[in-house]
Protein backbone atom coordinates (compact mmCIF):
# COMPACT_ATOMS: atom_id res chain seq x y z
CA UNK A 1 0.00 0.00 0.00
CA UNK A 2 1.54 3.64 -1.04
CA UNK A 3 1.42 6.37 1.85
CA UNK A 4 -1.13 7.97 -0.05
CA UNK A 5 -3.61 5.01 0.21
CA UNK A 6 -2.86 4.72 3.95
CA UNK A 7 -3.57 8.32 4.31
CA UNK A 8 -7.37 7.88 3.05
CA UNK A 9 -9.60 6.56 5.20
CA UNK A 10 -11.18 3.42 5.09
CA UNK A 11 -14.52 2.32 3.83
CA UNK A 12 -15.76 2.07 7.66
CA UNK A 13 -14.43 5.79 8.20
CA UNK A 14 -15.88 7.00 5.48
CA UNK A 15 -19.69 5.41 6.20
CA UNK A 16 -19.35 6.66 9.81
CA UNK A 17 -18.26 10.09 8.85
CA UNK A 18 -21.40 10.22 6.26
CA UNK A 19 -23.65 9.06 9.17
CA UNK A 20 -21.87 12.21 10.92
CA UNK A 21 -22.48 14.46 7.90
CA UNK A 22 -26.51 13.31 8.54
CA UNK A 23 -26.22 14.49 11.14
CA UNK A 24 -26.10 11.38 13.54
CA UNK A 25 -25.92 11.08 16.65
CA UNK A 26 -27.37 7.63 18.44
CA UNK A 27 -27.24 4.40 16.60
CA UNK A 28 -28.46 0.93 18.05
CA UNK A 29 -26.65 -2.69 17.14
CA UNK A 30 -25.70 -6.05 18.05
CA UNK A 31 -21.95 -6.12 16.55
CA UNK A 32 -20.70 -8.77 13.88
CA UNK A 33 -17.38 -9.42 12.06
CA UNK A 34 -19.20 -8.61 8.50
CA UNK A 35 -18.64 -4.65 9.76
CA UNK A 36 -15.59 -4.62 12.46
CA UNK A 37 -14.35 -1.67 10.35
CA UNK A 38 -17.53 0.66 10.63
CA UNK A 39 -17.30 -0.43 14.68
CA UNK A 40 -13.61 0.57 14.61
CA UNK A 41 -14.20 3.92 13.10
CA UNK A 42 -17.33 4.44 15.38
CA UNK A 43 -15.35 3.92 18.31
CA UNK A 44 -13.26 6.70 16.72
CA UNK A 45 -15.75 8.91 16.24
CA UNK A 46 -17.62 7.89 20.02
CA UNK A 47 -17.90 11.29 21.49
CA UNK A 48 -19.68 12.15 17.99
CA UNK A 49 -22.32 8.92 17.45
CA UNK A 50 -22.93 7.16 21.22
CA UNK A 51 -23.99 3.37 19.88
CA UNK A 52 -26.55 1.65 21.66
CA UNK A 53 -25.32 -2.19 21.82
CA UNK A 54 -27.76 -4.54 22.96
CA UNK A 55 -28.53 -8.65 23.31
CA UNK A 56 -30.28 -9.31 20.16
CA UNK A 57 -31.02 -7.56 16.63
CA UNK A 58 -34.74 -7.87 16.84
CA UNK A 59 -34.51 -5.48 19.57
CA UNK A 60 -31.80 -3.31 18.61
CA UNK A 61 -33.85 -2.58 15.40
CA UNK A 62 -36.92 -2.31 17.41
CA UNK A 63 -34.88 0.75 19.34
CA UNK A 64 -33.63 2.37 15.90
CA UNK A 65 -37.75 2.55 14.79
CA UNK A 66 -38.67 3.66 17.54
CA UNK A 67 -35.86 6.70 17.90
CA UNK A 68 -37.49 7.69 14.02
CA UNK A 69 -41.04 7.18 15.59
CA UNK A 70 -40.00 9.46 18.49
CA UNK A 71 -37.72 12.21 16.55
CA UNK A 72 -38.93 11.81 13.38
CA UNK A 73 -35.37 11.69 12.07
CA UNK A 74 -33.86 8.47 10.52
CA UNK A 75 -33.36 5.97 12.81
CA UNK A 76 -30.14 3.90 12.28
CA UNK A 77 -28.87 0.25 13.22
CA UNK A 78 -26.58 -1.72 12.49
CA UNK A 79 -26.66 -5.62 12.36
CA UNK A 80 -24.44 -7.89 11.02
CA UNK A 81 -25.13 -10.57 7.75
CA UNK A 82 -27.61 -13.63 7.30
CA UNK A 83 -29.12 -14.32 10.81
CA UNK A 84 -28.34 -10.65 12.40
CA UNK A 85 -30.74 -9.37 9.21
CA UNK A 86 -33.56 -11.98 9.78
CA UNK A 87 -33.94 -11.03 13.13
CA UNK A 88 -33.84 -7.12 11.85
CA UNK A 89 -36.58 -7.92 9.75
CA UNK A 90 -39.35 -7.25 11.92
CA UNK A 91 -38.70 -3.91 12.76
CA UNK A 92 -38.25 -3.25 8.85
CA UNK A 93 -41.85 -4.44 8.86
CA UNK A 94 -43.21 -2.35 11.27
CA UNK A 95 -41.11 1.06 10.03
CA UNK A 96 -42.86 -0.28 6.52
CA UNK A 97 -46.27 -0.11 8.04
CA UNK A 98 -46.08 2.29 10.29
CA UNK A 99 -44.33 5.04 8.14
CA UNK A 100 -41.05 5.66 9.87
CA UNK A 101 -37.52 6.80 8.63
CA UNK A 102 -35.30 4.19 9.08
CA UNK A 103 -31.68 2.99 7.61
CA UNK A 104 -30.52 -0.31 8.42
CA UNK A 105 -27.14 -1.22 7.84
CA UNK A 106 -25.90 -5.25 7.17
CA UNK A 107 -22.71 -6.56 7.02
CA UNK A 108 -22.53 -8.53 3.70
CA UNK A 109 -19.74 -11.22 2.46
CA UNK A 110 -16.58 -10.27 0.43
CA UNK A 111 -17.83 -9.19 -3.30
CA UNK A 112 -15.83 -11.72 -4.20
CA UNK A 113 -17.58 -14.34 -2.53
CA UNK A 114 -20.86 -13.91 -3.63
CA UNK A 115 -23.22 -15.90 -5.10
CA UNK A 116 -20.97 -19.58 -3.92
CA UNK A 117 -23.33 -19.99 -1.02
CA UNK A 118 -20.32 -18.22 1.51
CA UNK A 119 -21.08 -18.27 4.93
CA UNK A 120 -24.47 -16.07 6.55
CA UNK A 121 -24.29 -14.92 2.43
CA UNK A 122 -28.02 -13.33 1.42
CA UNK A 123 -29.65 -11.29 -0.67
CA UNK A 124 -30.90 -8.69 0.63
CA UNK A 125 -32.49 -7.20 -2.06
CA UNK A 126 -34.58 -10.52 -2.37
CA UNK A 127 -35.01 -10.80 1.34
CA UNK A 128 -36.27 -7.04 1.55
CA UNK A 129 -37.42 -6.10 -1.36
CA UNK A 130 -41.01 -5.97 -0.48
CA UNK A 131 -41.07 -4.35 2.47
CA UNK A 132 -38.74 -1.78 1.91
CA UNK A 133 -38.40 1.44 0.12
CA UNK A 134 -35.35 0.90 -1.25
CA UNK A 135 -32.35 -1.92 -0.71
CA UNK A 136 -28.79 -1.30 -2.01
CA UNK A 137 -25.78 -2.78 -2.07
CA UNK A 138 -22.14 -0.55 -1.70
CA UNK A 139 -19.78 -1.94 -4.39
CA UNK A 140 -17.72 1.07 -4.21
CA UNK A 141 -16.63 2.88 -1.06
CA UNK A 142 -16.13 5.72 -2.79
CA UNK A 143 -19.86 6.14 -3.41
CA UNK A 144 -20.42 5.81 0.09
CA UNK A 145 -21.61 9.54 0.70
CA UNK A 146 -23.87 9.33 -2.27
CA UNK A 147 -25.67 6.16 -1.58
CA UNK A 148 -25.64 6.77 2.46
CA UNK A 149 -26.84 10.59 1.87
CA UNK A 150 -29.75 8.62 -0.75
CA UNK A 151 -30.68 6.55 2.03
CA UNK A 152 -31.46 9.17 4.48
CA UNK A 153 -33.47 11.34 1.85
CA UNK A 154 -35.22 8.56 0.97
CA UNK A 155 -36.02 7.02 4.58
CA UNK A 156 -37.18 10.78 5.53
CA UNK A 157 -39.17 11.86 2.43
CA UNK A 158 -42.61 10.91 0.77
CA UNK A 159 -44.02 8.10 2.72
CA UNK A 160 -41.24 7.93 5.41
CA UNK A 161 -40.30 4.02 5.92
CA UNK A 162 -37.04 1.77 5.78
CA UNK A 163 -33.85 1.78 3.44
CA UNK A 164 -31.31 -1.49 4.13
CA UNK A 165 -27.85 -1.02 2.62
CA UNK A 166 -25.87 -3.82 2.87
CA UNK A 167 -22.03 -3.17 3.40
CA UNK A 168 -19.68 -5.67 1.75
CA UNK A 169 -16.79 -6.54 4.19
CA UNK A 170 -14.14 -5.46 1.82
CA UNK A 171 -15.48 -2.59 1.04
CA UNK A 172 -15.59 -1.21 4.53
CA UNK A 173 -11.90 -2.64 4.79
CA UNK A 174 -10.84 -0.75 1.07
CA UNK A 175 -9.05 2.47 1.36
CA UNK A 176 -10.99 5.28 -0.64
CA UNK A 177 -8.13 6.48 -3.13
CA UNK A 178 -9.18 10.15 -3.26
CA UNK A 179 -10.92 12.65 -0.96
CA UNK A 180 -14.70 12.33 -1.45
CA UNK A 181 -16.67 15.44 -0.79
CA UNK A 182 -19.38 15.12 1.91
CA UNK A 183 -23.10 15.03 0.86
CA UNK A 184 -25.69 17.17 2.01
CA UNK A 185 -27.45 16.53 5.17
CA UNK A 186 -31.47 14.74 4.31
CA UNK A 187 -34.12 17.25 4.66
CA UNK A 188 -37.99 16.70 5.13
CA UNK A 189 -39.41 18.38 2.02
CA UNK A 190 -42.41 20.44 2.02
CA UNK A 191 -44.97 19.55 -0.44
CA UNK A 192 -47.13 22.70 -0.53
CA UNK A 193 -51.08 22.51 -1.67
CA UNK A 194 -52.45 24.38 -4.52
CA UNK A 195 -54.53 27.47 -4.00
CA UNK A 196 -56.80 25.47 -6.20
CA UNK A 197 -56.71 22.03 -4.08
CA UNK A 198 -57.34 24.50 -0.83
CA UNK A 199 -60.36 25.66 -2.60
CA UNK A 200 -62.16 21.95 -3.40
CA UNK A 201 -61.17 21.65 0.54
CA UNK A 202 -63.40 24.52 1.42
CA UNK A 203 -65.57 23.87 -0.88
CA UNK A 204 -66.40 20.42 0.87
CA UNK A 205 -66.03 21.74 4.19
CA UNK A 206 -69.14 24.43 3.34
CA UNK A 207 -71.39 21.58 2.34
CA UNK A 208 -70.58 19.48 5.06
CA UNK A 209 -72.83 19.42 8.44
CA UNK A 210 -70.84 16.04 9.73
CA UNK A 211 -67.12 15.94 8.61
CA UNK A 212 -64.69 14.05 10.42
CA UNK A 213 -61.08 15.17 10.53
CA UNK A 214 -59.02 11.78 10.78
CA UNK A 215 -55.09 11.99 11.27
CA UNK A 216 -52.53 9.24 11.01
CA UNK A 217 -49.62 8.38 9.57
CA UNK A 218 -45.82 9.31 9.40
CA UNK A 219 -44.50 12.42 8.70
CA UNK A 220 -45.97 14.15 11.30
CA UNK A 221 -43.77 16.82 13.95
CA UNK A 222 -44.46 18.45 17.05
CA UNK A 223 -45.10 21.82 15.20
CA UNK A 224 -47.38 19.57 12.89
CA UNK A 225 -49.48 18.77 15.72
CA UNK A 226 -49.76 22.10 17.10
CA UNK A 227 -51.27 23.19 13.60
CA UNK A 228 -53.31 20.60 14.06
CA UNK A 229 -54.84 21.89 17.13
CA UNK A 230 -54.85 25.40 15.82
CA UNK A 231 -57.13 24.55 12.57
CA UNK A 232 -59.17 21.87 14.72
CA UNK A 233 -59.89 24.71 16.66
CA UNK A 234 -60.41 27.39 14.30
CA UNK A 235 -63.10 24.87 12.41
CA UNK A 236 -64.55 22.80 15.37
CA UNK A 237 -63.71 19.86 13.49
CA UNK A 238 -63.99 16.64 15.40
CA UNK A 239 -60.44 15.17 15.20
CA UNK A 240 -60.18 11.09 15.62
CA UNK A 241 -56.76 9.60 15.58
CA UNK A 242 -56.01 6.11 13.68
CA UNK A 243 -54.67 3.29 15.57
CA UNK A 244 -51.79 4.17 17.61
CA UNK A 245 -51.77 7.69 16.65
CA UNK A 246 -53.82 8.88 19.55
CA UNK A 247 -50.70 11.25 20.11
CA UNK A 248 -51.38 13.83 17.48
CA UNK A 249 -53.73 15.43 19.37
CA UNK A 250 -53.43 16.72 23.35
CA UNK A 251 -56.16 14.13 24.36
CA UNK A 252 -57.79 17.19 26.38
CA UNK A 253 -58.40 19.23 23.56
CA UNK A 254 -62.23 19.66 22.94
CA UNK A 255 -61.62 18.57 19.73
CA UNK A 256 -60.69 15.17 20.39
CA UNK A 257 -62.86 12.41 19.50
CA UNK A 258 -61.20 8.71 19.75
CA UNK A 259 -59.08 6.30 17.96
CA UNK A 260 -59.61 3.70 15.24
CA UNK A 261 -58.01 0.80 15.91
CA UNK A 262 -58.90 -2.67 17.10
CA UNK A 263 -61.26 -1.73 19.76
CA UNK A 264 -63.26 1.57 18.73
CA UNK A 265 -65.94 2.99 20.45
CA UNK A 266 -68.75 1.80 19.15
CA UNK A 267 -70.60 5.23 19.03
CA UNK A 268 -67.34 6.41 17.21
CA UNK A 269 -67.66 3.52 14.65
CA UNK A 270 -71.25 4.40 14.55
CA UNK A 271 -70.32 8.54 13.95
CA UNK A 272 -67.97 7.41 10.86
CA UNK A 273 -70.64 5.73 9.41
CA UNK A 274 -72.68 8.62 9.70
CA UNK A 275 -70.48 11.00 8.68
CA UNK A 276 -71.00 13.28 5.15
CA UNK A 277 -67.50 14.18 5.08
CA UNK A 278 -64.46 12.66 5.77
CA UNK A 279 -60.93 14.29 6.10
CA UNK A 280 -58.03 11.84 5.80
CA UNK A 281 -54.90 13.80 6.83
CA UNK A 282 -51.66 11.77 6.46
CA UNK A 283 -53.35 8.26 6.99
CA UNK A 284 -54.38 5.45 4.90
CA UNK A 285 -57.50 4.21 6.61
CA UNK A 286 -56.24 0.83 6.59
CA UNK A 287 -57.94 -2.75 6.93
CA UNK A 288 -57.44 -2.94 11.12
CA UNK A 289 -58.93 0.59 11.84
CA UNK A 290 -61.82 0.49 8.93
CA UNK A 291 -63.13 -2.99 10.67
CA UNK A 292 -62.11 -5.17 7.48
CA UNK A 293 -62.94 -1.76 5.21
CA UNK A 294 -66.87 -1.85 6.47
CA UNK A 295 -66.39 1.22 7.91
CA UNK A 296 -65.49 2.77 4.88
CA UNK A 297 -66.50 1.39 1.72
CA UNK A 298 -63.29 0.29 -1.16
CA UNK A 299 -62.93 1.40 -3.56
CA UNK A 300 -65.68 4.36 -3.50
CA UNK A 301 -66.60 5.62 0.06
CA UNK A 302 -70.07 6.33 0.99
CA UNK A 303 -69.39 9.13 2.84
CA UNK A 304 -67.60 12.14 0.68
CA UNK A 305 -63.71 12.12 1.07
CA UNK A 306 -60.70 14.53 0.85
CA UNK A 307 -57.15 12.30 1.12
CA UNK A 308 -54.21 14.22 2.06
CA UNK A 309 -50.81 12.39 1.84
CA UNK A 310 -47.39 13.42 0.96
CA UNK A 311 -46.80 10.64 -1.45
CA UNK A 312 -48.75 10.52 -4.54
CA UNK A 313 -48.39 6.94 -4.72
CA UNK A 314 -50.42 6.81 -2.02
CA UNK A 315 -53.53 8.74 -3.59
CA UNK A 316 -56.11 6.80 -4.99
CA UNK A 317 -54.24 3.66 -4.48
CA UNK A 318 -56.83 1.94 -2.13
CA UNK A 319 -59.55 5.08 -2.09
CA UNK A 320 -61.08 6.58 -4.80
CA UNK A 321 -61.84 9.80 -2.87
CA UNK A 322 -63.46 13.34 -4.25
CA UNK A 323 -60.75 15.57 -3.07
CA UNK A 324 -56.54 14.29 -3.85
CA UNK A 325 -54.09 16.48 -1.77
CA UNK A 326 -50.75 15.74 -1.99
CA UNK A 327 -49.22 17.20 1.08
CA UNK A 328 -47.30 16.81 4.00
CA UNK A 329 -49.43 17.29 7.13
CA UNK A 330 -47.71 20.13 8.30
CA UNK A 331 -48.06 22.28 5.14
CA UNK A 332 -51.52 21.04 4.20
CA UNK A 333 -52.57 22.30 7.81
CA UNK A 334 -50.37 25.82 7.46
CA UNK A 335 -51.87 26.26 4.01
CA UNK A 336 -56.05 25.40 5.42
CA UNK A 337 -55.08 27.54 8.34
CA UNK A 338 -53.96 30.53 5.89
CA UNK A 339 -56.86 30.10 3.49
CA UNK A 340 -59.60 29.68 6.09
CA UNK A 341 -60.95 33.22 6.90
CA UNK A 342 -62.40 34.20 3.63
CA UNK A 343 -63.32 30.51 3.24
CA UNK A 344 -66.03 29.49 6.03
CA UNK A 345 -67.62 31.51 8.54
CA UNK A 346 -67.15 31.56 12.31
CA UNK A 347 -69.64 29.20 13.45
CA UNK A 348 -69.53 26.10 11.40
CA UNK A 349 -72.82 24.16 10.71
CA UNK A 350 -71.36 21.17 12.72
CA UNK A 351 -70.61 22.30 16.21
CA UNK A 352 -73.13 20.15 17.74
CA UNK A 353 -72.16 17.42 16.03
CA UNK A 354 -68.19 18.00 17.42
CA UNK A 355 -70.03 18.64 21.00
CA UNK A 356 -71.37 15.05 20.77
CA UNK A 357 -68.43 13.39 18.98
CA UNK A 358 -66.28 14.66 21.97
CA UNK A 359 -69.09 13.48 24.79
CA UNK A 360 -69.09 10.59 23.37
CA UNK A 361 -64.85 10.18 23.89
CA UNK A 362 -65.64 11.18 27.10
CA UNK A 363 -68.07 8.33 28.28
CA UNK A 364 -65.73 5.89 26.60
CA UNK A 365 -62.51 6.73 28.25
CA UNK A 366 -63.80 6.60 31.78
CA UNK A 367 -62.97 3.73 33.69
CA UNK A 368 -65.66 1.47 34.24
CA UNK A 369 -65.55 -1.22 37.34
CA UNK A 370 -64.33 -4.62 35.68
CA UNK A 371 -64.31 -6.54 38.87
CA UNK A 372 -61.52 -8.96 39.81
CA UNK A 373 -58.51 -7.93 42.36
CA UNK A 374 -56.35 -5.96 39.65
CA UNK A 375 -59.00 -3.87 37.77
CA UNK A 376 -57.27 -2.93 34.72
CA UNK A 377 -59.31 0.42 34.10
CA UNK A 378 -58.27 1.03 37.28
CA UNK A 379 -54.46 0.60 36.45
CA UNK A 380 -54.70 2.68 33.53
CA UNK A 381 -56.46 5.34 35.20
CA UNK A 382 -53.50 5.29 37.74
CA UNK A 383 -51.43 5.84 35.34
CA UNK A 384 -53.01 8.67 33.18
CA UNK A 385 -53.65 10.44 36.60
CA UNK A 386 -49.76 9.50 38.05
CA UNK A 387 -47.39 10.47 34.81
CA UNK A 388 -46.60 13.83 33.89
CA UNK A 389 -48.08 15.43 31.07
CA UNK A 390 -44.99 14.69 28.48
CA UNK A 391 -44.53 11.17 29.54
CA UNK A 392 -43.96 8.79 26.67
CA UNK A 393 -45.79 5.23 27.20
CA UNK A 394 -45.19 2.34 24.93
CA UNK A 395 -46.42 -1.13 24.16
CA UNK A 396 -46.28 -3.26 21.75
CA UNK A 397 -49.26 -5.99 20.62
CA UNK A 398 -51.75 -8.04 22.55
CA UNK A 399 -55.43 -7.43 24.39
CA UNK A 400 -53.89 -5.67 27.26
CA UNK A 401 -52.88 -2.95 24.55
CA UNK A 402 -57.15 -2.13 24.71
CA UNK A 403 -57.16 -0.62 28.62
CA UNK A 404 -54.25 1.48 27.29
CA UNK A 405 -55.38 2.82 24.31
CA UNK A 406 -59.19 3.41 25.64
CA UNK A 407 -58.74 4.74 29.46
CA UNK A 408 -55.03 6.71 29.12
CA UNK A 409 -55.20 10.14 27.13
CA UNK A 410 -52.31 11.27 25.59
CA UNK A 411 -51.33 14.83 26.39
CA UNK A 412 -48.31 15.24 24.69
CA UNK A 413 -47.05 15.08 21.20
CA UNK A 414 -44.80 11.47 20.82
CA UNK A 415 -45.99 10.32 23.84
CA UNK A 416 -47.27 7.28 22.29
CA UNK A 417 -44.76 4.47 21.23
CA UNK A 418 -46.26 1.69 19.71
CA UNK A 419 -46.32 -0.57 16.48
CA UNK A 420 -49.45 -0.20 13.98
CA UNK A 421 -47.97 -3.83 12.60
CA UNK A 422 -49.29 -5.28 16.01
CA UNK A 423 -45.76 -6.54 16.23
CA UNK A 424 -45.12 -8.41 19.85
CA UNK A 425 -42.17 -7.64 21.48
CA UNK A 426 -41.58 -3.56 20.51
CA UNK A 427 -42.61 -2.19 24.27
CA UNK A 428 -39.50 -2.72 26.15
CA UNK A 429 -36.80 -1.73 23.29
CA UNK A 430 -38.99 1.29 22.77
CA UNK A 431 -39.36 1.93 26.01
CA UNK A 432 -35.43 1.94 26.24
CA UNK A 433 -34.72 3.97 22.87
CA UNK A 434 -37.07 6.53 24.08
CA UNK A 435 -35.78 7.08 27.16
CA UNK A 436 -31.82 7.02 26.10
CA UNK A 437 -32.89 9.75 23.67
CA UNK A 438 -35.19 11.93 26.18
CA UNK A 439 -33.72 10.58 29.85
CA UNK A 440 -35.58 13.64 31.55
CA UNK A 441 -39.24 12.23 30.40
CA UNK A 442 -41.08 9.22 32.51
CA UNK A 443 -40.80 6.24 29.87
CA UNK A 444 -43.47 3.35 31.02
CA UNK A 445 -43.70 0.52 28.92
CA UNK A 446 -46.81 -1.46 29.37
CA UNK A 447 -46.36 -5.13 28.11
CA UNK A 448 -48.48 -8.48 28.45
CA UNK A 449 -46.46 -12.10 29.67
CA UNK A 450 -46.35 -13.04 26.33
CA UNK A 451 -45.08 -9.88 24.88
CA UNK A 452 -42.66 -8.94 27.55
CA UNK A 453 -40.65 -12.34 27.51
CA UNK A 454 -40.12 -11.87 23.92
CA UNK A 455 -37.31 -9.43 24.41
CA UNK A 456 -36.96 -9.70 28.08
CA UNK A 457 -33.12 -9.66 27.35
CA UNK A 458 -32.58 -6.11 26.62
CA UNK A 459 -33.30 -6.00 30.52
CA UNK A 460 -29.41 -5.82 30.64
CA UNK A 461 -29.28 -3.34 27.84
CA UNK A 462 -31.45 -0.79 30.18
CA UNK A 463 -29.94 -1.44 33.29
CA UNK A 464 -25.76 -0.93 31.62
CA UNK A 465 -27.36 2.65 30.10
CA UNK A 466 -28.84 3.41 32.95
CA UNK A 467 -32.08 3.87 31.05
CA UNK A 468 -35.03 4.27 34.24
CA UNK A 469 -37.79 2.86 32.68
CA UNK A 470 -40.72 1.44 34.09
CA UNK A 471 -42.55 -1.61 33.50
CA UNK A 472 -45.40 -2.53 34.14
CA UNK A 473 -46.45 -6.69 33.32
CA UNK A 474 -49.82 -7.46 33.05
CA UNK A 475 -50.03 -11.22 33.46
CA UNK A 476 -52.86 -13.20 32.29
CA UNK A 477 -50.64 -16.94 31.15
CA UNK A 478 -51.91 -16.94 27.67
CA UNK A 479 -51.72 -15.40 24.17
CA UNK A 480 -54.21 -13.49 25.36
CA UNK A 481 -55.37 -11.89 21.50
CA UNK A 482 -55.83 -15.30 20.06
CA UNK A 483 -57.33 -16.73 22.81
CA UNK A 484 -60.22 -14.62 21.68
CA UNK A 485 -59.96 -15.16 18.09
CA UNK A 486 -59.78 -19.02 19.26
CA UNK A 487 -62.87 -18.58 21.66
CA UNK A 488 -65.00 -17.00 18.76
CA UNK A 489 -63.71 -19.56 16.31
CA UNK A 490 -63.61 -22.94 18.39
CA UNK A 491 -65.05 -22.21 21.79
CA UNK A 492 -64.07 -24.56 24.24
CA UNK A 493 -60.98 -26.14 22.13
CA UNK A 494 -58.08 -24.34 23.79
CA UNK A 495 -54.59 -25.08 22.17
CA UNK A 496 -51.24 -23.65 22.27
CA UNK A 497 -52.40 -20.13 23.57
CA UNK A 498 -52.09 -20.88 27.19
CA UNK A 499 -48.32 -20.10 28.60
CA UNK A 500 -46.32 -20.66 31.39
CA UNK A 501 -44.53 -17.55 32.88
CA UNK A 502 -41.29 -17.16 35.77
CA UNK A 503 -41.57 -15.23 38.55
CA UNK A 504 -41.31 -11.54 36.90
CA UNK A 505 -40.14 -10.23 40.07
CA UNK A 506 -37.39 -12.17 40.65
CA UNK A 507 -36.62 -12.10 37.21
CA UNK A 508 -36.02 -8.64 37.07
CA UNK A 509 -33.90 -8.36 39.93
CA UNK A 510 -31.73 -10.28 38.74
CA UNK A 511 -31.36 -8.36 35.79
CA UNK A 512 -30.52 -5.46 38.88
CA UNK A 513 -34.10 -3.68 38.44
CA UNK A 514 -36.14 -2.49 40.83
CA UNK A 515 -39.33 -4.89 41.40
CA UNK A 516 -42.33 -5.53 43.05
CA UNK A 517 -45.78 -7.85 42.58
CA UNK A 518 -49.03 -5.41 42.84
CA UNK A 519 -51.96 -7.95 43.79
CA UNK A 520 -54.91 -5.39 43.97
CA UNK A 521 -55.23 -1.75 41.72
CA UNK A 522 -55.78 -0.18 44.62
CA UNK A 523 -51.94 -0.65 45.79
CA UNK A 524 -51.14 0.33 41.89
CA UNK A 525 -50.59 4.43 42.09
CA UNK A 526 -48.19 4.25 44.86
CA UNK A 527 -46.12 1.06 43.20
CA UNK A 528 -46.07 3.28 40.48
CA UNK A 529 -44.79 6.40 42.43
CA UNK A 530 -41.70 4.10 43.80
CA UNK A 531 -40.99 2.53 40.74
CA UNK A 532 -40.70 6.39 38.95
CA UNK A 533 -38.80 7.33 41.98
CA UNK A 534 -36.38 4.80 42.32
CA UNK A 535 -33.99 5.81 39.57
CA UNK A 536 -32.88 2.99 38.18
CA UNK A 537 -35.10 0.29 35.61
CA UNK A 538 -37.83 -1.15 37.52
CA UNK A 539 -40.61 -3.66 37.39
CA UNK A 540 -44.08 -3.79 38.41
CA UNK A 541 -45.47 -6.87 37.58
CA UNK A 542 -49.35 -7.20 38.13
CA UNK A 543 -51.14 -10.93 38.12
CA UNK A 544 -54.68 -10.67 36.23
CA UNK A 545 -57.56 -12.95 35.78
CA UNK A 546 -57.91 -13.94 32.08
CA UNK A 547 -62.10 -13.99 32.18
CA UNK A 548 -60.74 -9.92 32.19
CA UNK A 549 -59.72 -10.78 28.51
CA UNK A 550 -59.48 -7.07 27.16
CA UNK A 551 -61.32 -3.95 27.89
CA UNK A 552 -64.40 -4.54 26.36
CA UNK A 553 -64.38 -8.87 26.06
CA UNK A 554 -64.55 -11.31 28.88
CA UNK A 555 -63.58 -14.76 28.03
CA UNK A 556 -66.79 -16.47 29.28
CA UNK A 557 -69.25 -14.29 27.08
CA UNK A 558 -66.54 -14.61 23.75
CA UNK A 559 -66.94 -18.49 24.59
CA UNK A 560 -70.70 -18.86 25.22
CA UNK A 561 -72.18 -16.23 21.89
CA UNK A 562 -69.97 -18.56 19.59
CA UNK A 563 -71.33 -21.26 21.25
CA UNK A 564 -74.87 -20.35 20.83
CA UNK A 565 -74.28 -19.81 17.58
CA UNK A 566 -72.79 -22.81 17.15
CA UNK A 567 -75.73 -24.44 18.55
CA UNK A 568 -78.30 -22.31 16.60
CA UNK A 569 -76.40 -23.44 13.06
CA UNK A 570 -76.84 -26.49 14.02
CA UNK A 571 -80.08 -26.29 14.89
CA UNK A 572 -80.88 -25.19 11.72
CA UNK A 573 -78.89 -27.55 9.19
Amino acid sequence: MNESAAASPSGGELLVRCLIEQQVDLAFCVPGESYLDALDALFEQRERLRLVVCRHEAAAANMAEAYGKLTGKPGVCFVTRGPGATHASIAVHTAHEDETPLVLFVGQVARGHMGRGAFQEVDYRAMFGSMAKWVAQVDDPARLPEIVARAFQVAAGGRPGPVVLALPEDVLEARVPAPVAPARAWSRLGIEPTAAAMAEVYGELARSRKPLLIVGGGGWSAQASRALADFARALQLPVVAEFRCQDYLDNRHDSYAGDLGLSTNPALAARVRDSDLLLVLGGRLSEALTGGYRLVDVPRPRQRMIHVHADVDELGHVYQADVLVPATPEDFLRAALAAREASLADAPPWQDWTRAARSDYLRFVEPTREGGTVDMAQVVAALDQELEPDAIVTNGAGNYTTWLHRHYRYKHFRGQLAPLNGAMGYGLPAAIAAKIHEPRRQVVCLAGDGCFLMNVQELETAVRYGAAIVIVVVVNGSYGTIRAHQERRFPGRVYATDIGNPDFVALARSFGLAAERVLRHEDFAPALRRALAAGVPSLIELPTDIEHLSAQSRLSAIRDRALDAARQSSSLS
